[in-house]
């Protein structure tokens, strides 16, 4: 073979194993989906950087198509799914408009920014109205043109829907979609997905199928398992049971082939008091359990091995979201970027993204005072902080194996038995133990450095 020839056998091959690699890392980590209803929320840059930096996370999904969030994802190699709003979906049938749409929208950004779906709407079945529901399949259309018409064919159009498109769910093996939209409305959607190779995208949400009862099967815990008769197949967890219920479902029509993602799910780490089921352990046990069966690929009991695109609801606490207290709670991070819980998806020791000041850029670490040597400094709880921030850093800190023992009856530190003396006792131990790093004080803003020993009676606080 002449040195022309080998010459393009390796141009071949390398392009073959770019385009390899790039398939197989869009599916490497779990996603989380990024939304913005705060007002204490970081800047879009900080995001950006933490997630690169300090998580495992390659894959997020807005609900909007903010561009300083494209901005700022620009470069750092995660994936960007992006959505149009609902109210826009009548209006994407004219392909004029499309194309506008892709211009001032998607054009400015992509490829700087790996884009990889649109979602037309979300859960427009179910909220509608109607003129919303006749018109999606044709602004899906709509929109995959214009992409291809602009020269963009690296990124997928589809919608997220909520499973009351479901009729019935338990057992999988009979479930089906509901009459009347699945015929008018999911078979075209499917046919639409089959020809261009996008995932069929389902919002599944144990969280509300949770009961105390089932609570094991809800959260990923050990449990007996649920043997559906008809397929012989055992399900040990409710997340498997509803992806394949949507794939029967979608079988029975006749589009079993379509891939199938999940754009949603998620648990809330607290709630009111008529919302028991949201805690901490709860949500770390589902969200954890998620993770753990995603990075085994293990897929579900139809579907074996498969691996599914999947983004956890939502990356930080938002509380400007109205609703319920559970609504403002279903982040895996505060605002300031402290996990509310472990799931496993840190690069190490967590650490607050740097804030940039004007006379310096910013570093590629936190800055942090470090301890100096004869010169003691603790951590307690702020005069200001409420009962529910208190309670919220003790079960965060007594959840990441720290010894909260002393705060217990009978314990060292136990009297007085206050909210603010039991945080202050487990927030100094976690600062004590991380390396006292001004950063490992915060607790959201509720955190204070002291000079003076805060240890009384029996009770002795770290040092």
């Amino acid at each position: 073979m002449d040195f022309s020839n080998r010459q393009s056998l390796f141009s071949v091959l390398l392009f073959v194993s770019i385009i390899f690699v790039q398939h197989f890392t869009a599916v490497n980590s779990i996603g989380v989906n990024y939304g913005t209803l705060g007002n204490n929320l970081p800047p879009p840059a900080q995001v950006a950087q933490f997630l690169k930096e300090k998580t495992t996370i390659d894959k997020i999904k807005l609900f909007d198509v903010n561009p300083d969030i494209l901005r700022a994802f620009a470069g750092t190699g995660i994936f960007v799914a992006v959505t149009v709003p609902n109210g826009e979906i009548p209006n994407l049938v004219d392909v004029r408009y499309a194309r506008r749409w892709v211009a001032n929208n998607i054009k400015p950004f992509y490829p700087q920014t790996k884009i990889n779906y649109i979602l037309v709407g979300n859960e427009v079945l179910h909220w509608g109205p109607q003129n919303l529901v006749d018109n999606l399949v044709a602004a899906m259309r709509s929109l995959h043109s214009a992409l291809i018409r602009s020269g963009i064919s690296g990124v997928n159009v589809t919608t997220a829907h909520a499973l009351s498109i479901l009729e019935s769910s338990d057992p999988p093996s009979l479930a089906k979609f509901r009459p009347g939209w699945d015929i008018g409305d999911l078979a075209p959607t499917l046919k639409f997905l089959r020809e261009t190779r996008s995932p069929f995208m389902v919002n599944p949400y144990p969280y509300f199928g949770y009961s105390p009862e089932q609570a094991n099967f809800a959260l990923f815990k050990p449990n007996r398992g649920i043997r559906d008769r008809f397929t012989k197949r055992t399900y040990t967890n409710m997340f498997d049971q509803l992806i394949d219920a949507v794939y029967v479902s979608m079988k029975k029509l006749g589009y079993g082939d379509v891939d199938v993602a999940v754009g949603e799910t998620g648990w809330a780490s607290a709630g009111d008091s008529f919302e028991p089921k949201c805690t901490i352990p709860n949500a770390a046990s589902y969200n954890g359990g998620l993770v753990k069966k995603y990075n085994q690929g293990i897929g579900t009991p139809l579907l074996p091995g498969r691996k599914f695109d999947i983004y956890i609801f939502s990356l930080f606490n938002e509380n400007l979201k109205s609703g319920a207290t559970s609504e403002k709670n279903f982040g895996l991070f505060r605002p300031d970027f402290t996990p509310v819980y472990d799931i496993g998806i840190m690069r190490g020791t967590a650490a607050v993204p740097n804030k940039p000041t004007p006379s310096a850029p910013t570093p590629s670490t936190p800055v942090s005072t470090p301890p100096i040597p004869g010169n003691k400094k603790w951590c307690v709880a702020k005069a200001e902080a409420t009962d529910e921030q208190l309670q919220s850093n003790i079960d965060y800190v007594c959840s990441q194996g720290m010894d909260c023992g002393p705060i217990q009856p009978n314990g060292a530190c136990f009297d007085p038995n206050t909210k603010r003396a039991h945080a202050s006792y487990v927030m100094n131990s976690w600062y004590q133990s991380k390396g006292r790093n001004d950063f490992d004080c915060n607790f959201s803003g509720t955190g204070a450095i002291v000079n003076s020993d805060p240890s009384h009676g029996p009770c002795s606080f770290l040092t």
